[in-house]
Order: structure tokens, then C-alpha cells, then sequence
């Protein structure tokens, strides 16, 4: 899967990107910021893991619009999943820090549903 990276410590981001990468995936970007996110939202990829706090505030609004697009994502936070609006708490959220069996689990899950869970 073609993933992009919403995650803004930028050491979390090279070990999900490395973790992903190991499992085949392909990782198109890793941004850190909610301006980069909504600058990317039409480049071409097939989910998304997003922290909920970054640079510019939380990423609600971009989960929003994945949503809108149909394209599959998960949370990928140290925010506790009762702290998500009710329209997203149906969304899968792993927490951090993160197990990587877990992590593995919800992407693979994206790829046999392919929509937000």
C-alpha cells in the first residue's frame, strides 16, 4: 500500500516508515504539519496514519476530509481515543507508544476493508 504519514516528532515518523517499509509498504510522504497534510490531500495514496496532535493544532479536520475522499486511515496517537469528536470514534486508533504487531494489524486491516474503520 502507498501510505502517507501524518506525524509531526520526526522520530516516530522514520520508525513508521521503516516499519512499514519492511512490510512492503510504500511510504509517499511524511509530513509533519497540519498545512503540509491538507497540501497533500490530492496526491495519490491508498491510506494514512495520523497523530492527532501536530504542528497547527489536531488533525480532526484532515481525518474529515479523508473521510469525504474514502480514503482509509488510522489514528496513531498518545491522545486518549475518548478525546476524538463522536463522528470519529469509530475510526481505529493505536496508541502511543505503539506496539509494532499492532500497528501491522490496523494497516492490514485498512487493506482488506478499504475504507476508515
Amino acid at each position: 500500500m502507498r501510505i502517507l504519514i501524518l506525524e509531526d516528532d520526526p522520530w516516530i515518523a522514520t520508525d513508521l516508515q521503516s516499519i512499514l517499509e519492511t512490510e512492503g509498504h510504500e511510504v509517499v510522504d511524511s509530513l509533519g504539519s497540519l498545512d503540509e497534510a491538507y497540501r497533500h490531500l490530492d496526491d495519490e495514496f491508498d491510506c494514512a496514519l495520523l497523530d492527532i496532535d501536530v504542528i497547527g493544532g489536531k488533525s480532526f479536520g484532515v481525518a474529515e476530509a479523508l473521510i469525504e475522499r474514502r480514503i482509509p486511515f488510522v489514528f496513531v496517537s498518545a491522545s486518549r481515543p475518548c478525546d476524538l469528536p463522536q463522528a470519529l470514534r469509530q475510526v481505529t486508533f493505536v496508541a502511543k507508544p505503539f506496539e509494532e504487531r499492532a500497528l501491522l494489524q490496523s494497516v492490514e486491516h485498512l487493506t482488506v476493508n478499504r475504507l476508515p474503520c
